[in-house]
């Protein structure tokens, strides 16, 4: 079998390697959406030693034998996800946009009735991915990545005793990816072809999750949550075309193996009142694992080698991710919810491409909830997502902005909706 490392799927593996934690440059670092309920929308993600009710399943399974209801309960929610289009402009290049994009995300959170000192859930979300497409000249990186994920997560807590619990939990992902590319012209004067890609991959993979929870008192609660490292096999086929048919077209298989870094989470929560919970967490992604791509065929992609077989390094470092969140009762049925987050990049600039101009980000976030009856709860959350402007400069040592570049106007806005029911 012949290893290469095609810039060809370079876009296949920052939309199925990296995003199936991420959200389409939507969310944190690298584009991950944690944002998978209604309370995790609200809060910015700050939701891991509060946890509770059936979405406790994925954010924490060690807080569900801690629930102060017995019984079961199941939560469906519809997240909407709008990306504005980002801004590039770069010596040698002309102008372009990234196209804005409107995508629905579903989730669903069930925990079982209490049963002794256990308890079982399951959270079927979508832990990252969408959609990036460029209007012009970044079209010959990535004038479309596409991916779908679902992950299946089933959990179970086990109750120590009256201040300590484990919990824990199989991860099982499927993914779908769609990359397209086009040549614009102007980045390839003097070639005399116009090379363009187009693969569909797919893959099922699997990890684990970890959880502890520790209620030293009353008032207080701490916990760590682990979601581990997973090696993502897309596997699909790749067709290699060229616009002036001086290169045969060529579709091939094509498969590669991309890790999913483990990330690690230490909250603390703190009852102010009666009424009120305030929540910080820290995250730690170890995003180091990502550092080059490598992709294996059965053939040779012949004269498309010198456009799509280049070595693709991208060295990503571990990232830091602050997390606070503020949870109100205002009566017997209203409760209002506050998050802030502060989000690192993972990606250096000089492996930064058009596939994932990724930069520091600024998250707030805003939700309520409204108990309509003693078995049903309905709500709705707000959160934005400001990308900070992404420059790169000659310095930095980038290979396809050797000029330097800007990336700006980078945002996203997310709507989630849903209810919760109890029996």
């Amino acid at each position: 079998m012949i290893r290469t490392r095609s810039f060809a799927l370079n876009t296949v593996a920052a939309a199925c390697g990296l995003a199936l934690m991420t959200a389409g440059q939507a969310q944190a670092g690298g584009w991950k959406l944690p944002e998978n309920s209604i309370n995790g929308t609200a809060l910015s993600a700050a939701y891991v030693a509060n946890a509770s009710g059936a979405d406790s399943s994925y954010y924490n399974p060690a807080s569900m034998v801690f629930s102060d209801d017995p019984r079961g309960a199941f939560e469906a929610d519809l997240t909407v996800v709008h990306i504005s289009g980002t801004e590039f402009s770069a010596a040698g290049f002309p102008n372009d946009e990234g196209k804005t994009e409107t995508i629905p995300v579903p989730s669903f959170h069930y925990i079982s009735p209490a049963m002794g000192d256990v308890r079982y859930g399951l959270s079927v979300v979508t832990p990252g991915g969408l959609t990036k497409r460029w209007k012009g000249v970044g079209k010959t990186f990535a004038e479309e990545f596409t991916l779908k994920t679902v992950e299946f997560n089933p959990t179970i807590s086990y109750k120590v005793n009256d201040q300590f619990s484990l919990g824990g939990g199989l991860r099982a992902i499927y993914s779908e990816g769609v990359v397209k590319s086009t040549d614009q012209g102007p980045l390839l004067v003097g070639y005399g072809v116009s090379p363009a890609r187009n693969m569909e991959g797919d893959s099922w993979d699997f990890g684990y999750n970890l959880a502890l929870h520790f209620k030293p008192n009353d008032d207080l609660k701490l916990s760590a949550t682990y979601r581990s490292k997973i090696d993502l096999t897309e596997e699909g086929t790749a067709t290699l075309s060229d616009a002036t048919a001086t290169l045969p077209t060529i579709t091939t298989a094509a498969s590669v193996t991309v890790p999913i870094p483990a990330a690690l989470s230490l909250a603390a929560a703190f009852d102010v009142n009666d009424s009120t919970t305030f929540e910080v967490v820290l995250e730690r992604t170890y995003w180091s694992e990502y550092k080059q791509l490598d992709f294996s065929y059965p053939a040779s992609i012949g004269g498309y080698t010198a456009f799509f077989d280049a070595p693709s390094d991208r060295n990503w470092k571990d990232t830091n991710t602050l997390r606070l969140g503020l949870t109100h009762k205002l009566n017997s049925q209203w409760t209002v919810m506050a998050g802030l987050a502060l989000d690192e990049t993972p990606a250096p600039k000089n492996t930064i491409g058009f596939e994932l101009p990724d930069s520091d980000a600024k998250i707030i976030s805003l939700g309520a909830k409204y108990e309509y009856s003693d078995d049903l709860t309905i709500g709705a959350a707000f959160l934005y997502d400001q990308k900070d402007k992404l420059t790169i400069t000659a310095a930095d040592g980038n290979s396809t902005f050797a000029g330097g570049a800007e990336f700006k106007d980078s945002a996203a806005y997310l709507f989630t909706a849903g209810l919760e029911y109890r029996f």
